[in-house]
């Protein structure tokens, strides 16, 4: 588990058009890792939750492309945080050894995923007793 200042809300660009808003991401400028997987979840049932562990070593970019959802840190001392996503231009960094899940899934939420590493079973922390 962190404490609060390691995880971080992030504002990403926005480039206003009356066509439409365009907002990208570049590595060592927005995102302080280099990307070795992306993924994203979506079509999450009502009242479902997503993620409930940690990394050893990834560290983590999570964005709402689509609707909005929770994502919710559990300190070492068990106090839990709420930093909710509901825009596509924010985003938020959790680091290694973070305890996290994602729930209050919108209708037709989508959550973008940007990782530090592959995947790899062993780098995931699945009991928070053992963070």
């Amino acid at each position: 588990m962190t404490n609060s200042k390691d995880v971080k809300l992030l504002k990403l660009p926005k480039i206003e058009d009356d066509r439409g808003n365009l907002t990208f991401l570049q590595e060592q400028t927005h995102i302080p890792f280099k990307v070795e997987r992306v993924f994203w979840n979506y079509d999450v049932p009502g009242g479902q939750q997503r993620g409930g562990h940690a990394y050893h070593q990834q560290e983590e970019i999570i964005i709402a492309l689509s609707g909005s959802f929770d994502v919710v840190i559990t300190h070492k001392n068990g106090d839990k945080e709420t930093l909710q996503l509901n825009r596509s231009y924010n985003a938020i960094y959790i680091p290694p050894k973070t305890w996290r899940h994602i729930e209050n899934h919108s209708t037709n939420a989508v959550s973008l995923h940007l990782s530090s590493h592959k995947f790899d079973a062993q780098d995931y922390i699945r009991n928070i007793n053992d963070l």
